[in-house]
């Protein structure tokens, strides 16, 4: 399996950690896996290394301050096409022994043409559907009221599509801690804070100024800074002042850390399956525009609480909503059940 993906400030690292997920799994299996992410600013590529697969980086692109990364890897797709097919080439493998997944949203059925003859099967991991794709497999893990029919048009007919949080790829510590999950009352003792591997927008100090507000020293609070987050020494000088938050940094327990908490604050990103396998209830604030759509949803499903986008949540948002929530344990306890019930399909 040959893995082109991306992580960088902007574009985070929820992409390059499901795509490790998905690498466990598949390793444990027999297969090789091999990873090919681009040089930005914040890239994952030592992560990766770190997890014993073997990377390709391919070298930075540079273009006009305004642009994000994304539209600059649009730009370059027959590039990206082609170092891409270098790097597949330089494997000296079977044509028909290679699976290519790509995980990457400036990327559509184009570049996947380009590599098509250099492979077996191609899958996308997708969570837009807002482009074609040239494609064996899709995997969409995300919950949408119109689920079934967004990827309509959009893939080959011969596509496979799986779609929804059943498919959710969560890594083994999970379903672990799963198995000693606790019964959870609605009584909140233990706070978990989490915004992902970069956090670019600072909602994990908004998060703890609200924690602050609160002035409850009997709450504990776990709060969780991922490897690109350029704010961890002024998170973790905060935390050290604050002495009922304990500070992490890039931990690999973190399912065990979801499982001890009673209430969460969180994005919108792959970390919201995770808790809801945990029955972890969340405040969730939107920290990107592609998460809007599905925490809406969720929160009118019932399996969230959500407060917003980023830029129009504030921390007395957060500390007005923690304070209600806080106080209604009934509530919690049916967060908590409807968020196993979207992952297991109850709901």
């Amino acid at each position: 399996m040959v893995i082109r993906v991306d992580a960088s400030l902007s574009i985070g690292t929820g992409h390059v950690m499901r795509c490790l997920t998905l690498a466990g799994k598949l390793s444990k299996q027999g297969k090789k896996v091999f990873f090919v992410t681009r040089d930005w600013p914040g890239n994952m590529a030592a992560h990766i290394r770190e997890k014993e697969y073997p990377v390709s980086l391919l070298p930075a692109l540079h273009g006009a301050s305004s642009q994000s990364e994304l539209q600059l890897a649009a730009e370059v797709w027959q590039e990206d096409a082609a170092e891409t097919g270098k790097c597949i080439e330089g494997l000296q493998l079977d044509t028909e022994d290679i699976l290519l997944v790509v995980d990457h949203y400036a990327l559509d059925e184009k570049w996947e043409r380009a590599l098509r003859p250099m492979v077996r099967k191609i899958m996308v991991i997708d969570d837009l559907a807002n482009r074609p794709h040239d494609c064996d497999i899709l995997l969409d893990q995300n919950y949408y009221k119109n689920m079934e029919g967004r990827y309509q048009g959009l893939v080959p007919p011969h596509c496979r599509l799986k779609l929804g949080p059943k498919y959710a790829l969560l890594r083994e510590e999970f379903y672990h801690a799963r198995k000693k999950l606790k019964v959870r009352d609605g009584v909140v003792r233990h706070l978990f804070i989490f915004f992902g591997g970069s956090d670019p927008t600072q909602e994990t100090m908004k998060a703890l100024r609200a924690v602050e507000r609160l002035n409850r020293p009997d709450l504990s609070v776990d709060v969780v800074v991922g490897v690109s987050n350029p704010h961890r020494a002024e998170i973790e000088r905060f935390c050290n002042r604050l002495s009922s938050a304990l500070f992490h940094y890039q931990v690999d327990n973190m399912a065990e850390l979801m499982a001890g908490a009673d209430l969460a604050i969180g994005a919108g990103g792959t970390a919201i399956w995770e808790r809801c396998f945990l029955g972890l209830p969340s405040l969730v604030i939107a920290v990107a525009e592609n998460q809007v759509e599905t925490v809406k949803a969720l929160a009118e499903a019932g399996v969230v609480v959500y407060l917003g986008q980023h830029d129009q949540v504030s921390v007395e948002r957060i500390t007005d909503a923690l304070q209600q929530l806080m106080g209604d344990p009934r509530r919690l306890v049916e967060l908590s059940r409807r968020g196993i019930g979207m992952i297991e399909g109850t709901l």
